[in-house]
């Protein structure tokens, strides 16, 4: 039975999709909204082939909705980058129809700019790290309140170390609090604990899910790289073989200078944009840790600062090439498991 090729632009949202199909010569042979369910799509598009390539943006929901069309209907299903679509859009003027067009159009010629479909696996673990990351800003942001309570009452400084158990003793009953503040202190510091007990409930889960992972078990065992570094990274970038090279992986991070270069004018205009903050943050911290606690990084960041560098563009170069070091130490962990 001969195959007949068609292709595909899903335009998801929660409650629809629009749904493009092209044949080789780019002829629409439908373009309609269906309602979000896979089994009506799929018998929508079926009708016009029988060998589907599909193109989805990612976005909320994308990945598990092409994951079941490439499990249960054995679609050829890629994530498209929407940042990068949106560039490559002729027109000023959006609507599903044309969306969903494009990013037919864009599979059918090979230019669509793809996105890794992770594994559900990673994809859960993204869920966990993330919340974890929420719990942690709001551990921030509580403390922040609490210590600008503390300055508008021109409390001073204490002699313990910042949120020790003196510290915080010494803050609830500073005498410089009125009545209202100290009640507000006594709230924000129920939420702290609150938020902290979270964060050790979310990371024994973290611990509990990663605890047979040869991924981050390696990782751990270097240098400066504890749990939740390692958590981050296998979250973040699940699998380091899908990189071509360490300099590709040091740019996903954001972690490679961005160049701002003009005619006879070369220069950089600091790190690159597109990126993951949360990763590049983590990366960042454990730069500095590396050039305390490993000799090689140690001395690289020592005459990064002799060439007059600033301590975050010496983190930033420890940072970069650590991870161009790590993916060739990773590669063959992946591909021996």
């Amino acid at each position: 039975m001969k195959r007949i090729t068609v292709f595909v632009g899903l335009d998801y949202h929660q409650h629809s999709v629009q749904v493009c199909i092209l044949n080789r010569e780019g002829v629409v042979l439908g373009n309609r909204r269906c309602e979000n369910d896979r089994l009506i799509i799929a018998t929508y598009v079926e009708q016009f082939g029988t060998d589907i390539r599909a193109a989805i943006e990612s976005c909320v929901g994308a990945s598990d909705f092409a994951e079941e069309l490439v499990q249960q209907h054995g679609w050829s299903v890629d994530l498209a980058h929407p940042g990068y679509v949106h560039r490559m859009k002729q027109s000023p003027d959006k609507s599903d129809y044309t969306d969903a067009h494009m990013l037919a159009d864009l599979i059918r010629v090979g230019y669509l700019p793809k996105v890794w479909l992770a594994p559900s696996s990673i994809r859960e673990l993204r869920r966990l790290i993330r919340h974890r990351q929420q719990i942690a800003q709001s551990i921030r942001n509580t403390k922040l309140r609490m210590g600008a309570l503390l300055r508008e009452h021109r409390s001073g400084t204490s002699s313990f170390g910042r949120w020790t158990l003196g510290w915080i003793d010494w803050a609830i009953t500073h005498p410089c609090l009125r009545e209202q503040s100290r009640w507000i202190m006594e709230r924000l510091l129920s939420q702290l604990r609150f938020h902290e007990e979270e964060r050790r409930v979310v990371e024994q889960q973290l611990q509990s899910v990663t605890g047979d992972d040869a991924v981050v078990q390696q990782l751990m065992s270097f240098a400066g790289i504890g749990p939740v570094t390692a958590w981050t990274l296998r979250a973040e970038i699940g699998r380091f073989d899908r990189f071509r090279s360490g300099k590709q992986l040091s740019r996903f991070c954001g972690l490679s200078p961005r160049n701002a270069s003009s005619g006879n004018r070369q220069a950089d205009a600091g790190l690159i944009r597109a990126c993951n903050r949360e990763l590049r943050t983590v990366l960042i911290e454990a730069a500095h840790r590396l050039a305390r606690l490993d000799t090689r990084w140690s001395v690289f960041a020592q005459k990064k600062r002799g060439e007059g560098k600033p301590g975050s563009v010496v983190a930033a170069a420890v940072a970069n090439r650590w991870v161009r070091w790590l993916y060739h130490q990773m590669v063959p962990v992946l591909q021996a498991a």
